[in-house]
C-alpha cells in the first residue's frame, strides 16, 4: 500500500489506505466567500486564523490554504496566510493555487513537507509545477484532466493520471508523493458519476499504486440535502480505498461518517476514537454511583 508522508515543522501525517482517513479542511478558500475574499484582499487574516483553529478543533489533520482573490496579490496573501497558520497550529498544510508564482511563494514560506494542490496533465502545467515539487521536496495532487479537458470516461482519466505519475517520476519525484484526484463529477448531471469514481479510486490504487483524494462536495453540486449525499459518498470512497479528502470538518455528519468508516475498516484500534467521541459522558459517573 502506498504511503504519502506530509509534515509541518513538528508534526507528521501519513496518508494511505491502511491508515485512518485524513480530513484536509477546506474552509480557508475565498471562492464563494465574499467577506473572506474582501478581508484577505485588504490584508486582514483574522478570519483565516479563526478558520484554521476551528477546523483543527473539529478534527482536521491537515488544512488546505487557498488565497485566490481576484485582482489581489495572491502570492503574498498565500505566503502570509501560511506563515500565520503555521504560527498557531502544527498541522501540515496543502498549498492550493492555480498560479505557479503563488505556489512558489507558498513553498518558500512553508516549514516542513507540504502537499501542493495541484498539477494537471496539461503539458505547460506539468513542466512548470513538477520542477517546483522536486526543488522543494513536497508532495503533489495530480488532477486527472489534460489539454483536452475533463473526460467522462474513467479510462481516459486513468491514462491522464498515469501520465502525471510517470512524468513526476521522470523529474525524480517518487510515486508515493503523487496523490491523484480522480475528479468527482456531479451526480445531478451525470447519473453514474458516483459509481464511476469509486471504480476509478480502486483502479488507481490497484493498478497504478497511488493514493487518491478529491473535493468530496463536488458530487452533490446542485442537489438538495448536500450534507446527506456527501456523508454517504465519503464513507463509500473510504471503503473503495480513498485515504484522504478535502472537505469541511465543521459538518458533524461528515466527521461521524469518517469516524464510523475508520471503525469498519479496522483503522480505529479498539474503537478508541469512536468511543472517545461518542460515549455518553454521564455513563461513567452512573457506573461509579452503582458501585458505591
Amino acid at each position: 500500500m502506498p504511503k504519502t508522508v506530509i509534515s509541518s515543522k513538528t508534526k507528521e501525517v501519513i496518508i494511505g489506505s491502511d491508515q485512518p482517513f485524513v480530513i484536509i479542511g477546506e474552509r480557508i478558500n475565498p471562492t464563494g466567500r465574499k467577506l473572506l475574499a474582501e478581508e484577505m484582499k485588504a490584508g486582514n487574516l483574522e478570519r483565516v486564523r479563526e478558520d484554521a483553529l476551528s477546523q483543527v478543533a473539529a478534527g482536521a489533520q491537515m488544512l488546505d490554504v487557498n488565497a485566490g482573490v481576484p485582482l489581489a496579490d495572491e502570492p503574498k496573501i498565500l505566503a502570509d496566510s501560511i506563515k500565520l497558520i503555521q504560527g498557531i497550529t502544527d498541522v501540515p498544510l496543502c498549498i492550493d493555487s492555480s498560479i505557479v508564482e503563488a505556489l512558489k511563494r507558498g513553498l518558500e514560506a512553508y516549514e516542513g513537507k507540504a502537499l501542493l494542490n495541484s498539477v494537471t496533465g496539461e503539458e505547460e502545467r506539468l513542466e512548470t509545477v513538477l520542477p517546483l515539487v522536486k526543488k522543494f521536496g513536497c508532495a503533489v495532487i495530480g488532477i486527472s484532466n489534460d489539454d483536452s479537458g475533463i473526460s467522462e470516461d474513467i479510462n481516459v482519466r486513468f491514462d491522464v493520471a498515469r501520465k502525471i505519475v510517470e512524468r513526476a517520476m521522470d523529474h525524480g519525484i517518487p510515486k508515493e508523493d503523487v496523490i491523484i484526484d480522480p475528479l468527482v463529477m456531479p451526480v445531478g448531471a451525470i447519473n453514474d458519476a458516483g459509481r464511476q469514481v469509486l471504480e476509478l479510486i480502486k483502479k488507481l490504487q490497484n493498478e497504478l499504486g497511488v493514493n487518491t483524494t478529491c473535493g468530496a462536495s463536488n458530487l452533490s453540486f446542485g442537489l438538495p440535502n448536500r450534507h446527506g449525499l456527501n456523508t454517504a459518498f465519503i464513507a463509500m470512497a473510504i471503503a473503495s480505498g480513498m485515504p484522504c479528502a478535502i472537505t469541511n470538518p465543521l459538518e458533524k455528519e461528515i466527521m461521524q461518517s469518517v469516524k464510523g468508516a475508520n471503525v469498519v475498516m479496522g483503522h480505529d484500534p479498539e474503537c478508541s476514537d469512536w468511543i472517545m467521541s461518542f460515549r455518553d459522558p454521564n455513563q461513567k459517573r452512573s457506573r461509579r454511583k452503582r458501585r458505591a
